[in-house]
């Protein structure tokens, strides 16, 4: 007799899989766009678009692919309009380590190298870390050993109870800018572990030194990260790095994360570390 699940469970209980034209309108209504307006920047008329949403007419290739760029799908999610039109996938997805994205890995290589004796770290599109440079360990080394074990997530990393939050001076405003720039990950890309991921960073709570209201910072231009360390209060602006014209679903969800000292002491102390590491 068979008792798999797969007989066991009723058909119509169900969810019927999603239509290209059913992911192409919640693509449009993620990017809050009327099928007027996207109709007028992708050179399409309305009654067409509307009849693909619909189910009426089924784009084509060329079509889809014009309409994905047109709403800035991630590639990973054109590949699923393209399945869900009857497609072959058209953008590949590959490991860092593999020999075909060698050209890739060895620029990501060549702009952490450079950037020593400053911190910078490469990451996905879920923040795993896939490689950093040598003056990111002294900083991350107080962080309990379970979140510095391989894969490591930086945002967990970062404000994880048992990882920087305790030695991050401006907890508040630093979390508050780490939560909207997932925020609006989550809003661009609709990915559901990133969403998961969010729900839990905001479920940590404050460190003990941080249960008071955050500072006002109103003449702020940049959002500084502030660490208490052994060597004094190290103080870092953040900036990021894409590759501009990825084909390659691996390459497109690469990031660079990139930290700058924002004060002479902070650059004086890294560079210090660095001459002592040599």
């Amino acid at each position: 007799m068979d008792t798999t699940l797969e007989c066991l469970e009723p058909r119509s209980h169900r969810a019927p899989p999603a239509t290209v034209g059913m992911l192409l309108r919640e693509w449009r209504q993620r990017r809050r766009m009327s099928q007027l307006e996207l109709a007028c920047i992708a050179d399409v008329s309305t009654r067409h678009l509307s009849f693909i949403e619909s189910g009426r007419s089924m784009p084509s290739r060329d079509m889809l692919i014009r309409l994905a760029g047109q709403l800035d799908v991630p590639l990973r999610e054109r590949n699923a309009l393209f399945l869900a039109a009857g497609y072959a996938p058209l953008y590949r997805e590959r490991p860092l380590d593999d020999p075909e994205l060698h050209a890739a890995r060895r620029a990501v290589e060549r702009v952490l190298h450079g950037h020593d004796p400053y911190p910078a770290l490469a990451v996905d599109r879920h923040w795993t870390m896939l490689a950093a440079n040598a003056a990111l360990q002294p900083l991350v080394a107080s962080a309990d050993a379970s979140l510095l074990a391989p894969p490591v997530n930086v945002l967990r990393l970062s404000m994880h109870p048992k990882g920087l939050a305790n030695v991050i001076e401006n907890w508040h405003e630093w979390r508050a800018h780490l939560l909207a720039r997932v925020r609006r990950q989550v809003d661009v890309s609709g990915d559901g572990t990133l969403a998961a991921l969010l729900g839990e960073l905001k479920a940590y709570p404050a460190p003990p030194h941080a249960r008071s209201a955050p500072r006002s910072v109103p003449d702020a231009v940049i959002v500084p990260l502030v660490l208490r360390t052994a060597h004094g209060p190290l103080s870092f602006l953040s900036t990021t790095t894409v590759f501009g014209t990825p084909v390659d679903i691996t390459v497109s969800e690469l990031a660079i994360e990139a930290f700058l000292p924002a004060d002479d002491f902070t650059a004086d102390t890294l560079r210090a570390l660095a001459t002592a590491r040599r």
